[in-house]
């Protein structure tokens, strides 16, 4: 016997609490590029170069939270 075909429905739209898991995005970020910056004073050459590109990366990602949720508050 083939079980039945189930339909899925979308969940509801729920922003609710978007601006706190943006602060929190935040955080951890910002905790990510403190990280890093400590394993750099050890790094050297290729290393330096790619966690000095990825926290440009991440410092961009925070000015994209931080508009998103100005976005959320209007």
């Amino acid at each position: 016997m083939m079980p039945k075909k189930q339909q899925f429905q979308p969940n509801p739209d729920d922003r609710s609490d978007n601006v706190e898991k943006l602060q929190n995005m935040i955080e951890d970020t910002i905790q990510n590029i403190e990280k890093s910056e400590e394993t750099l004073e050890n790094a050297s050459g290729e290393d330096k170069q790619q966690i000095m590109s990825k926290n440009e990366r991440r410092e961009e990602a925070i000015e994209g939270f931080r508009e998103e949720i100005k976005d959320e508050y209007q």
